[in-house]
């Protein structure tokens, strides 16, 4: 089977601080990969530039065969890759429901011409958006509060109104940065149980995660970067007691 996403040599430089240094890998389609490491191991930057974030130094990153290093963000978008953020930051005063319907994409009514010349068309694609949108936070459990400010919501209930936001753009890839930080167990296990159900139904995932215990239950592979380069890459159990990676850790301590 061929990768979906795959990571070619990728280097990412800050003048001479190298935060990312030739790192490759293959995701395969439908897989839940996971991405650990200590602080500081080029996690985020990794993400970034595989997001469009940031432009790499050098490598190259193929998304379902299209070569999109160096894209921009909203063309990495487009092509199929949605990622969440640590720290969601939605539309504050916009209602929930809005927060959603903003991520759907190829929406006629974004030329402004077309209100005007295919207002038939603008009006069908918003009725279905917001249906899909309704349709998504149904399914994280945030329908309740569909048409109350997203400033309302807890942290957990932003991350999970960041899922249903990526969900709505019908992506082939979700880069998931964290999604169990600052989360009670409620609804960690809630969001657990959602990206599994997703996965189930054909949905690719690369999560950045502290947790191991959701990278235990969750991620085949995982993969463990430390000082900018890929440590190395397996399932859960190998690679949690693997002492290299205790010793990424811990350092001297272990």
């Amino acid at each position: 089977m061929s990768d979906l996403l795959l990571v070619d040599g990728l280097c990412k430089n800050f003048g001479g601080h190298q935060a990312v240094q030739q790192v490759s890998f293959g995701l395969q389609a439908g897989a839940i990969g996971g991405l650990i490491g200590p602080n500081g191991a080029g996690k985020t930057t990794l993400f970034n530039c595989v997001a469009g974030f940031l432009k790499p130094t050098s490598g190259r990153i193929l998304l379902d065969g299209q070569n999109i290093a160096g894209a921009a963000a909203c063309d990495v978008f487009a092509a199929g890759l949605a990622r969440t953020f640590q720290i969601p930051r939605p539309f504050a005063e916009m209602s929930v429901l809005e927060n959603v319907m903003v991520a759907a994409t190829g929406q006629a009514g974004e030329r402004f011409w077309n209100n005007w010349l295919r207002p038939k068309l603008v009006s069908q694609q918003e009725r279905a958006n917001r249906d899909a949108a309704r349709h998504w936070l149904d399914f994280v459990g945030l329908a309740d509060l569909a048409e109350r400010p997203a400033r309302i919501l807890s942290g957990g209930q932003r991350k999970l109104l960041e899922l249903a936001r990526v969900m709505v753009s019908k992506p082939k890839l979700v880069l998931l940065d964290e999604p169990g930080a600052g989360v009670n167990p409620v609804l960690l296990e809630q969001i657990v149980d959602k990206i599994t159900a997703l996965n189930a139904s054909g949905t690719t995932f690369l999560i950045i995660e502290h947790n191991m215990d959701l990278v235990a239950s969750l991620c085949k592979p995982v993969m463990v970067m430390a000082q900018g380069r890929l440590l190395l890459s397996g399932d859960a159990a190998t690679v949690l007691s693997d002492p290299r990676v205790i010793e990424a850790y811990l350092g001297n301590a272990a």
